[in-house]
């Protein structure tokens, strides 16, 4: 990689178009969840588990980051949206709950082999301006997460949720684009000459990760029920699954405003200041939004989207300029801790809800988040 020092536009955007066409895909399953429910008469906790089970695979994510800081795994990253977009257009033809099962599993494999070593790559292309780097990559996520729940209610509304697979073909055409771009452009920075082991990684990134995991798991509890169960609670009140797919859309929208902020600011105000902010606002504009009603209620959901999901930036930016020797397993380490705790935290979520239902969920969610501010002071301060 040459000119590390600067700040390399073109191919960060195209590293975040490529997040975003891999992202749409992966979004599909919380608006076509109530559907799916419906077909397969799967409970709450069994639809939990959905999420959860796309999100095992993280459980690599570890091991992929130290083959990431050896080898290239570029082809993988290519690869990523039709690997994604193949199963995820599937779904609807699932006949049983153990085939979806399946399908989100082998999503979910191409999501970790996608996540780990791609914000490595940002990092080191971003030079002095990780934020900003992280926040136009975490910018495509959630761009196509605002765009996803919309494309797949669309497609299903025309082609019906049996038939909306031949949408897989977007995916399959821009990993064939991809190819051909990226064939010259290597997406890491090998460490042949340091092999530090996995311990030792975790060792020296200790600091950071023990109070990283806490705010994680407490985020965790309001970014989980949002985004698995907001579209099903929407439905339930108001009987309309495009009114679950739009207030989705408007959540990850306002999401897409606060990565693109974020990163940014905190590379002025420092990145334990931009957490403190966003993780006070963020169970606040919860609670409002589980008490309130009509464009209050939409005020609040689009404040949560903002302050809730501008953290990941930051925390990506915090990870890496810790990471020492081992940027891609240190990532992996984060992305590894980071998808289990949404993960368990979902399943947690529907077996709340099918007790109590979603609103009281969502108000013991919002709780749950105010637990990690303490921790954002035990990070460490910026590291020159």
């Amino acid at each position: 990689m040459k000119n590390l020092s600067s700040f390399r536009t073109a191919e960060i955007l195209l590293l975040s178009f490529c997040h975003f066409v891999h992202d749409v895909y992966s979004s599909f399953l919380a608006p076509l969840l109530p559907l799916l429910i419906e077909k397969l008469s799967m409970s709450l906790t069994q639809a939990g588990l959905l999420s959860a089970v796309m999100q095992l695979p993280a459980l690599m994510n570890p091991f992929i980051g130290v083959l990431a800081d050896r080898v290239s795994l570029r082809l993988l990253v290519i690869l990523a949206p039709m690997m994604t977009a193949i199963p995820m257009s599937l779904i609807g033809l699932a006949p049983t709950y153990g085939v979806l099962l399946i399908l989100l599993f082998l999503a979910g494999l191409s999501i970790a082999m996608f996540h780990v070593p791609a914000p490595v790559m940002i990092a080191r292309m971003a030079g002095s301006k990780t934020g900003r780097g992280m926040s136009l990559f975490m910018t495509g996520g959630e761009l196509a997460r605002t765009v996803g729940p919309l494309t797949a209610v669309g497609a299903v509304t025309l082609l019906g949720l049996e038939g909306f697979w031949p949408i897989m073909a977007v995916g399959i055409a821009s990993s064939m684009m991809l190819f051909y771009r990226l064939r010259g452009l290597d997406l890491t920075v090998h460490n042949r000459q340091k092999t530090t082991s996995l311990m030792t990684t975790l060792k020296n990134m200790r600091r950071v990760l023990v109070p990283l995991t806490i705010i994680l798991v407490a985020r965790s509890f309001m970014h989980g029920s949002l985004t698995a169960f907001l579209p099903t609670f929407i439905q339930s009140q108001s009987g309309n699954v495009w009114l679950g797919g739009i207030a989705l859309t408007l959540f990850e929208a306002a999401g897409v405003a606060g990565v693109l902020t974020a990163g940014s600011l905190s590379d002025h105000l420092g990145r334990r200041r931009m957490l403190l902010l966003s993780l006070v606002g963020a169970p606040l504009s919860v609670l409002l939004f589980v008490v309130s009603g009509g464009w209050l209620r939409l005020l609040a959901l689009l404040c949560t989207g903002f302050m809730l999901l501008s953290t990941t930036p930051v925390m990506l930016a915090l990870v890496q300029e810790h990471a020492g020797d081992s940027p891609a397993a240190a990532n992996g380490i984060f992305m590894m801790t980071a998808f289990l705790a949404r993960s368990s935290v979902v399943v947690l979520i529907g077996l709340i809800a099918d007790r109590t239902g979603l609103q009281t969920a969502y108000l013991l969610s919002a709780v749950a988040g105010f637990v990690g501010i303490p921790f954002i002071l035990m990070l460490p301060g910026a590291k020159e």
